[in-house]
């Protein structure tokens, strides 16, 4: 049955762009990740666009490996705190969605649940929560811990920290403030609510000193496909970034995903599942091929070697360039995209040397990425979206501004030409532009039922 609804879409951001090589762009602006009106530009851009909303993926931490490589890649080693940044853009954006990685392993729910709710209320209504339970060792030497919890205890504390914060935000019930100059009374006491939780990982008393937030609550983003992963998106997310490599493998964990919400009592239009998508688009093939293969030659190949390093997960420092990789290196299954993998697998098995290889990673690192005309790409993007293996994208630009600006002069126009992608937002807070419900406030229902 075809689709009623708009396709999603959101510009991912990593300051300079996704690849590694962005900063190395001339488009680029090199004192980007401290100078807000760089994020800002990317920001209006994209609101211009109308896309839904603008995504900045974070880790509370730098990050760790072969040194001459890391001062050659800025993205994770100097950038800004994502709650400060959604702050300043909240006020200097109107329409745009803002969405920021929080880790639950490393905060307190009363402090997220009053961040993003003032958040929420500054932006009227256009803040969401990515919710991560962090995946990298080097975050926990930062937060008195040995490393990275096990992955069971780190979801474990997750959903309960999720739970305490939904009910934090349930504090005041909508029309809880009077505002009654006349009685003197600024709010309705029987409206406001103590959550008094007492679990496992948390006690919290509450309540919370703000009001509900306009949305209701900030809409929740999740990314992870593990089965706890899978499964507190099913209870608690609303967008959903999946990391699978191909359009089956993804129509089956959007399936799997939207068939567990029903058993939680939710309707599954209430969650877009949005894959992160690699964009290099040009007039023609050879023009987007072009601009591939200029970002692989700006690239340092200690840059390479370290991006290839963590994919395979496997210790490639000091191994020469100019020599055959070294299979007793090679991991038996993979970490990420199984189909890379078995790609670089078939590649190195040809007898190919180590920086033959990082250069071909380099210019397949990107999973789900398409390089091609608008047409192509278009293409791409409806049979994703028209087959339900996608509600929308993560776009994932290669370089900022310069990749976006692509997007939206040569994709956007042929998407709306089809009647894929909207012309005007729908609503003023992103919970509308997205078309997700009203969360109920669970101190009204229990006592609207009781």
């Amino acid at each position: 049955m075809a689709r009623t609804d708009k396709m999603k879409l959101g510009t991912f951001v990593y300051t300079f762009g996704f690849h590694p090589a962005s900063w190395l762009h001339p488009a680029s602006d090199v004192h980007g990740a401290n100078d807000f009106s760089h994020l800002l530009d990317v920001a209006k851009q994209s609101e211009a666009a109308k896309l839904d909303f603008m995504f900045m993926a974070d880790s509370p931490a730098a990050a760790v490996g072969d040194p001459d490589a890391l001062a050659r890649i800025p993205t994770k080693m100097n950038r800004f705190e994502p709650l400060s940044l959604l702050a300043a853009l909240a006020v200097t954006t109107e329409k745009l969605g803002l969405v920021a990685t929080v880790s639950t392993s490393y905060y307190e729910p009363y402090n997220v649940a009053r961040l993003f709710a003032s958040i929420d209320h500054l932006s009227h209504g256009r803040v969401c929560w990515n919710v991560v339970t962090s995946d990298h060792d080097e975050t926990g030497y930062n937060f008195n811990r040995e490393g990275l919890d096990p992955h069971a205890l780190r979801y474990e504390r997750g959903n309960e920290f999720v739970d305490v914060v939904f009910g934090l935000w349930d504090s005041f019930e909508d029309g809880a403030l009077l505002l009654d100059r006349e009685s003197g009374v600024y709010y309705d006491k029987t409206k406001h609510h103590t959550l008094n939780h007492k679990g496992k990982h948390f006690q919290v008393r509450g309540p919370l000193n703000i009001a509900r937030s306009p949305q209701g609550r900030p809409v929740i983003a999740q990314a992870g496909g593990s089965e706890p992963g899978m499964d507190m998106a099913a209870r608690t997310a609303e967008i959903v970034f999946s990391l699978a490599s191909n359009i089956e493998r993804n129509r089956a964990f959007y399936e799997n995903v939207k068939g567990r919400m029903p058993a939680y009592g939710r309707n599954p239009d209430d969650l877009k599942i949005m894959p992160g998508v690699v964009l290099n688009v040009g007039e023609t093939e050879a023009e987007a091929q072009a601009k591939v293969k200029y970002l692989v030659d700006l690239m340092h190949p200690d840059v390479g070697r370290l991006m290839l390093s963590e994919f395979l997960e496997a210790d490639l420092s000091g191994v020469p360039l100019d020599k055959p990789f070294p299979m007793d290196r090679l991991p038996t299954e993979p970490k990420g995209s199984r189909a890379l993998f078995e790609e670089l697998t078939d590649f190195v098995k040809s007898g190919r040397t180590v920086g033959e290889l990082v250069r071909h990673y380099a210019e397949k690192h990107t999973g789900n990425g398409i390089t091609g005309t608008p047409t192509q790409i278009a293409d791409f993007m409806e049979e994703w979206f028209e087959t339900r293996a996608a509600d929308g994208f993560i776009l994932m630009f290669p370089t900022l501004p310069s990749s976006l600006d692509d997007f939206v002069k040569l994709v956007l126009p042929e998407l709306r030409r089809r009647g894929l992608f909207r012309e005007e937002y729908e609503g003023k807070t992103l919970r509308d532009n997205l078309g997700l419900s009203m969360p109920a406030n669970r101190f009204a229902k229990a006592q609207a039922t009781g």
